[in-house]
């Protein structure tokens, strides 16, 4: 059911036996599956069912970065569904060595291996609306069968190529909405803000989540589990907010928590022109496989990309990666054509911080000319008004401690709570990892004959471009690892000192590979389920014995 918070009595206490903080992919899945197993659950959501100013804005902060960073409007939705509002829907599970220990990427190594995540996996794809649980490219080619979506021939042994699925994508704030709402044992708050985490005198147990509305309207949850699952910026913000007992915050004994900031940093590149064969191929290009009919099968759109082997990222202590090929179309970038593409988007659902649909068509009218050639080339792919073909690639950002979320020391929200600061930084490895990807790939194609490549000067040991982009996937500030040195949680998602107190979403992967994270923290999601599920019942059959 669905409870406004705004309306609820002021200092109301509410129980139950788990509550989660945060409505987005991992809260609502970890909600419907705890309610699976009869367990009652408080979910705690900032928004409401749409985007509103207020609620917004509570997401702003400070970027101190060495590049413009944007980590607020457009990059996240805080309202129900979460960041999935404002996802493209990108899907493909991590490589085995993204988890692995690798000595050349400092702070690297997962508490378990992939093997652990692969059943998880699978569940995700029946929550997230994908098609079967395969990503092996020939299988799809041969599936989709068409002659314009061909894989490129690959000969040297140190290039593969991949494939991502493409979730609808699964909105779960709209998708699960109607479940949300029949459920007996799911009560969701709207415009409830966590303002703090209540703990016991040794902050070894928390106690209760202090909850405050735009409104001022004031409420308590009680529970015997809470799960922390607002986002890779957010729960670190509210972890380090929490700070009554002691003055470092919550789980932050090591000075962890915030630290590990990543982001997948992104970059178009290079120049390629293709030989007449290949030139409408439409298996690689981001221009033609983004949510195209033509690049389906069984009802799912698919995406193509490279990666270097594992035996060379070992061999020349690279990170992972991931490259495809962008077009440019006549129009690219004018208004006519980000107003015709902000559009698109819309049909997609997709949040978009004061769109307006009447404004884009005037923008539109006022540049025919650009709006006509940019979707003209899009819907019909005329090859002699294709003006360009770049390298569009994205990069496994290193873990870094000085790379962090913390909070503000002076700017404070609506509801008196910090700010938070952001210092996202790469380290150079990422520069070389993003030259080398690049010079083995252009290689490859020189080989194979498929296309005449130039690339870009080497980025290694330069500044970074001010153009420099991320992908929005905010994640590593509560990391995972065995041991409290070297990550705030546990291989449970347990916060280390904590008895009660659990962290949900990509902020707990301690490296973040080269591959788009909804899927992962998914299926963490599902294991985290299990994980809960299974306390209570030990709990539950503890307190049976005692009472016989």
């Amino acid at each position: 059911m669905f409870i406004d918070t705004r309306r609820v009595e002021q200092g109301t206490a509410v129980q139950a036996t788990v509550c989660i903080i945060g409505a987005g992919v991992a809260g609502i899945t970890l909600a419907m599956e705890l309610d699976k197993q009869g367990i009652d659950v408080c979910l705690l959501e900032s928004g409401g069912f749409s985007p509103d100013d207020g609620t917004r804005d509570l997401y702003r902060g400070e970027d101190v970065g060495e590049w413009r960073y944007n980590f607020a409007d457009g990059s996240r939705s805080r309202f129900l569904g979460g960041s999935s509002n404002c996802w493209g829907g990108w899907c493909r599970p991590l490589d085995p060595w993204d988890l692995e220990q690798r000595d050349w990427i400092p702070y690297s190594g997962w508490p378990f291996g992939l093997d652990e995540l692969l059943p998880y996996y699978d569940r995700t794809h029946s929550l997230l609306k994908l098609g079967p649980n395969n990503y092996d490219p020939e299988f799809w080619e041969r599936s989709i069968g068409r002659p314009d979506v061909r894989r490129l021939p690959l000969v040297t042994g140190k290039v593969r190529d991949t494939i991502s699925q493409f979730s609808p994508p699964a909105r779960m704030g709209k998708l699960y909405r109607e479940t949300l709402k029949r459920s007996d044992r799911i009560r969701v708050f709207l415009y409830a803000n966590a303002t703090n985490i209540d703990t016991d005198r040794s902050a070894h147990t928390v106690t209760r989540i202090q909850v405050a509305t735009l409104t001022g309207k004031y409420m308590e949850v009680s529970a015997k589990y809470y799960v922390v699952a607002t986002g890779g910026i957010e729960n670190p913000r509210l972890l380090l907010a929490s700070n009554k007992v002691l003055p470092c915050g919550l789980g932050n004994g090591n000075d962890l928590v915030g630290r590990f900031f990543m982001d997948h940093p992104r970059r178009y590149v290079g120049n390629i022109r293709w030989t007449k064969e290949w030139s409408r191929n439409k298996l690689s290009d981001v221009k033609y496989h983004y949510m195209n009919s033509a690049v389906a099968a069984f009802g799912t759109h698919v995406a193509h990309q490279f990666a270097l082997t594992e035996d060379v990222l070992r061999e020349e202590k690279l990170l992972n990666a991931r490259v495809w090929f962008c077009s440019t179309f006549p129009g690219e970038g004018s208004e006519g054509a980000q107003a015709l593409f902000r559009i698109k988007q819309a049909l997609l659902q997709k949040d978009q911080e004061d769109w307006s649909l009447t404004k884009d068509v005037l923008t539109m009218c006022a540049h025919p000319i650009d709006t006509i050639g940019y979707g003209y080339t899009r819907l019909f792919q005329p090859r002699w008004l294709i003006q360009g073909v770049k390298f569009q690639l994205i990069v496994e950002p290193e873990p870094d401690p000085n790379s962090r979320v913390m909070l503000s020391p002076s700017q404070k929200d609506q509801l008196g709570m910090n700010r938070v600061r952001v210092d996202w930084r790469l380290g150079r490895n990422v520069q070389r990892t993003i030259d080398r990807t690049l010079e083995i790939m252009a290689e490859e194609m020189r080989r194979t004959g498929v296309a005449e490549v130039e690339l870009d000067p080497p980025m290694e040991g330069k500044k970074w471009p001010s153009d420099l982009e991320g992908t929005w996937h905010h994640m590593g500030t509560t990391r995972m690892h065995d041991s409290p040195k070297y990550g705030v949680v546990d291989r449970d998602c347990k916060v280390h000192g904590m008895s009660n107190l659990y962290v949900a979403g990509s902020s707990v992967f301690p490296t973040a590979g080269a591959n788009f994270p909804t899927i992962t923290l998914a299926a963490l999601a599902f294991r985290l389920s299990d994980h809960i599920a299974a306390q209570i019942r030990t709990s539950t059959l503890h307190l049976a014995e005692e009472a016989a």
